[in-house]
């Protein structure tokens, strides 16, 4: 095998070996929206799956019109046909983990967990999407009872972010005393566990996730980018988070491997239009040239900070 496809961190060694077993490959699917741009929704989780060593399947939710400046339009799949996609999939592929992102409204959320219960899905990873980062609405208003209730207390692992936290709680939250209320409030709604992503908290040099699984708390620190190459961050930490599952990790030991690839993922991103960027989630395999790229440094201040799963 090339030099080149050997150069990885421990912890992702067995993405390429010699005679590796293809039937015995890890199975991951996304069910979540397209996003024309490539950044985020399916494109990011595909491209996150690949550069875990994972072979990643797809349920289509939606078609976003989206560049890395806005969403300018989005169309929700018929519920016939999402809940088709899945039974496909899945009676033929499998999935060892399935990872949700935008569900558009209630009727696809109803859908979905109806599936995940008829193939007994237990490896759920529930990002509860809601708004682009460029503030457009990604789920109607009457679907978050819909989430609450119907999604929520099949998932393994859900990972909102702080606005998302407090939608789903009703409550707001400014301190990390709020943070670790509404987590709490999260898993007795019935999730077995979730993350609390902290981007959106005002530190300048940190981004902390808090985890809970109903018993203990857990941070998970990494340091915070400058950048504007944000695009997705939320979608690759969820899909992250999912492929090492599929893998056979402990839920606290993928999501620490997710928040590390994330970071790694915004680091060594390369400018893409002129908006919000996606993140590089093949850092580890190629990398660009030029003078405007500079892996695994700070982009100059005054750009957007990024503590790489706040998305």
């Amino acid at each position: 095998m090339p030099a080149r496809a050997r150069r990885t961190e421990s912890c992702f060694e067995d993405v390429m070996t010699n005679g590796e077993d293809m039937a015995a490959i890890p199975r991951a699917m996304t069910i979540a929206g397209s996003d024309s741009g490539g950044g985020a929704g399916i494109q990011a989780d595909l491209k996150t799956f690949a550069a875990y060593g994972v072979y990643g399947t797809s349920a289509i939710t939606a078609v976003t019109a989206q560049n890395t400046r806005e969403v300018t339009d989005w169309l929700a799949m018929p519920e016939a046909l999402v809940a088709k996609q899945i039974d496909v999939v899945l009676e033929d592929i499998g999935a060892d983990a399935v990872k949700t992102g935008m569900l558009a409204n209630a009727g696809i959320i109803r859908t979905v967990a109806e599936k995940m219960r008829a193939h007994r899905v237990e490896k759920l990873v529930v990002d509860p999407v809601m708004v682009a980062k460029g503030g457009h609405k990604l789920l109607e208003d009457d679907a978050v009872s819909a989430m609450i209730k119907e999604l929520l207390p099949l998932a393994l692992i859900v990972t909102p972010n702080l606005p998302e936290a407090e939608v789903l709680t009703n409550r707001r939250i400014l301190t990390w005393e709020d943070a670790r209320g509404a987590a709490m409030q999260i898993v007795e709604m019935g999730a077995r566990s979730v993350v609390v992503k902290g981007g959106h908290f005002d530190d300048a040099h940190s981004a902390t996730d808090l985890y809970f699984d109903g018993q203990t708390y857990r941070e998970f620190t990494s340091i915070r980018v400058d950048t504007t190459s944000t695009h997705g961050t939320g979608c690759t930490f969820a899909s992250a988070i999912a492929a090492g599952l599929a893998k056979g990790m402990q839920p606290g030991d993928a999501i620490a491997l997710a928040k590390s690839y994330v970071t790694l993922a915004i680091q060594h991103a390369y400018p893409v239009g002129g908006g919000h960027g996606p993140v590089h989630h093949f850092y580890r395999y190629y990398q660009p040239t030029g003078t405007k790229y500079k892996p695994g440094v700070r982009l100059e201040a005054g750009s957007q900070k990024s503590g790489g799963t706040g998305g």
